[in-house]
């Protein structure tokens, strides 16, 4: 029986609110979180993404509190990323009624953390978030961390093996380039990471339609379509692209 594919809503959450962005500036506020997670719950997502996008810059914890209000409306999977940097950050996000954790920077700056939080919490509770950005002059793609603020300079799919091998449970790829720009996911940078590991891939960034979800699930093997614009602004319904993705011969939860 074919995997079942994961309709994947995103808050992306600074100052409390949610908000959204094009390439990863110029934020809209969007509302209050945990009366979105609460309509997407409704609606029939599947899982959930509570991104707290700029703990890291600020140098400071994801916000434990909203995130814990928020889980307690939540009866489906919530994974929370944004400052998470010690086995102590993943405890108290799991206390807050948390299901997976999703890290990035702390994981460029000591991928032995990785092996730390799946050899303490389990792998498959373990996320690793990667921001990809294309570089035309190599025709590759590289890794960015700071709410994809810096260049590492570490190749994505190289990055991807790593974080795989060391314990990652499942990946989520963003495509920076993509992100908010509604023009569709990249293909490309998808298959490429899909291909390269084992482990599930949730595609993220540039969702504007039903066929982009469409071509991600026919096009790469991911697990999961992540968006936000689409859904913040009610320009797809869940159910609507479920019924389109069972009419495709594509199995859905």
């Amino acid at each position: 029986m074919s995997e079942k594919k994961r309709i994947i809503p995103c808050l992306d959450v600074t100052g409390g609110r949610v908000v959204k962005g094009v390439n990863f500036v110029d934020l809209n506020d969007i509302g209050n979180p945990v009366e979105i997670a609460q309509a997407y719950v409704a609606a029939g997502a599947d899982e959930l993404v509570f991104l707290d996008i700029s703990a890291t810059v600020d140098q400071r914890k994801t916000m434990v509190d909203l995130v814990a209000e928020t889980a307690k409306h939540v009866a489906i999977p919530l994974t929370v990323g944004g400052g998470i940097a010690t086995v102590e950050d993943i405890r108290a996000l799991f206390a807050a009624g948390v299901d997976k954790v999703s890290i990035g920077s702390a994981a460029l700056k000591n991928p032995a953390f990785i092996q730390e939080a799946a050899e303490n919490f389990g792998k498959e509770k373990i996320v690793i978030a990667i921001d990809a950005k294309y570089q035309p002059e190599t025709k590759t793609w590289h890794v960015y961390s700071h709410g994809g603020q810096v260049d590492t300079n570490i190749d994505v799919i190289d990055w991807a093996k790593e974080v795989e091998k060391r314990g990652a449970g499942e990946i989520l790829l963003t495509s920076m380039d993509g992100d908010g720009v509604k023009t569709g996911y990249d293909i490309d940078l998808t298959k490429a990471v899909a291909e390269a590991v084992q482990v599930p891939v949730i595609a993220s960034g540039g969702c504007g339609s039903i066929e982009d979800i469409i071509a991600v699930f026919k096009e790469t093997n991911v697990s999961g379509a992540l968006a936000a614009s689409v859904f913040h602004y009610g320009e797809l319904e869940i159910p609507e692209i479920k019924e389109r993705l069972k009419a495709e011969g594509i199995a859905v939860q």
